[in-house]
């Protein structure tokens, strides 16, 4: 089975209520964020590797928080989520190949940017763990098994490089107003992430609890803060479209993973889609930074 692929355009609509999320979740970890600082030499760059990067969301937001001189190398399965980098970075790149490295910059802080197009299922153990003074990853967890963050976690520790998983879903879905299939829509839904997205058994809500069990037994210091999706209607026709998206996917999923109940999850998603213009959901998110 192959890794679960996302659209660029999926991407580009979730990444202004991930920044809001991340922004929320920010403060709780600020203190322990200036520790992982000091594991470096105020001289050097930092050097970062993020996994399954998609176009870059992930750099977008975390680059400007670390600020001075960087170098990142970011990794995917999906070459053409990569090639996307150099127009959502707003940089020119001399042509579609993955080797040139990029430049990014903005006030305060200078990224150097290479890309490298590798399998993640297979492949982790193959990035400069030992080079990296944080290695990071945006909304990855839910999709991979308890063998792959089994992995990571060991990865880490042989580095003793710090992890920040941002943006893991917990299962948590808050509706307003209510109906009376959320409960079981939710269910469903959370039974078909667990499905195989090209890692294995996949960990779906469950993945923070698990992670945070598995680094606190090697040792790491670990901390959480919430990174919710607060998705209101009545803010704007970006917020009814990413909430009808959500709509969407959910009842899509929870018909894939229970056929027979198709007619009630349809009944389900048009009520759901009537209430879109005035109606909020908030969808729970965790950040979790580990120091060793």
């Amino acid at each position: 089975m192959t890794t679960e692929t996302f659209s660029a355009a999926w991407l580009r609509q979730r990444e202004p209520f991930d920044t809001a999320a991340r922004n929320a979740a920010a403060p709780a970890l600020e203190l322990q964020s200036r520790l992982v600082a000091r594991k470096r030499i105020p001289t050097e760059p930092w050097r970062v590797i993020d996994l399954a990067c998609g176009t870059g969301a992930n750099l977008r937001w975390l680059a400007p928080h670390l600020g001075g001189s960087q170098q990142w190398l970011v990794v995917d399965h999906d070459a053409s989520l990569l090639r996307c980098w150099p127009e959502r970075l707003g940089v020119t790149a001399a042509g579609e190949g993955l080797d040139e490295p990029l430049a990014f910059c903005g006030a305060g802080f200078q990224a150097a940017v290479v890309r490298q197009h590798i399998d993640l299922t297979g492949a982790l153990h193959t990035l400069p763990w030992h080079a990296a003074h944080l290695v990071t990853a945006s909304a990855l967890l839910d999709l991979v098994s308890l063998a792959w963050l089994s992995r990571l976690v060991a990865a880490s520790m042989a580095a003793r490089v710090a992890l920040l998983m941002s943006l893991s879903v917990d299962g948590r879905h808050r509706w307003t107003p209510t109906d009376p299939q959320d409960a079981t829509v939710a269910r469903v839904f959370g039974a078909h992430q667990q499905r195989d997205k090209g890692f294995g058994p996949a960990l779906g809500g469950g993945a923070v609890a698990i992670l945070q069990r598995e680094l606190r037994a090697a040792g790491f210091r670990v901390f959480s803060a919430r990174s919710d999706w607060q998705i209101d209607g009545r803010d704007g026709p970006q917020a009814r479209a990413m909430q009808r998206a959500l709509i969407d996917g959910m009842a899509q999923a929870a018909t894939e993973q229970a056929p027979a109940s198709a007619q009630a999850l349809r009944a389900w998603q048009q009520r759901r889609h009537a209430l879109a213009d005035a109606g909020r959901v908030s969808v729970g998110h965790v950040d979790v930074l580990a120091l060793p």
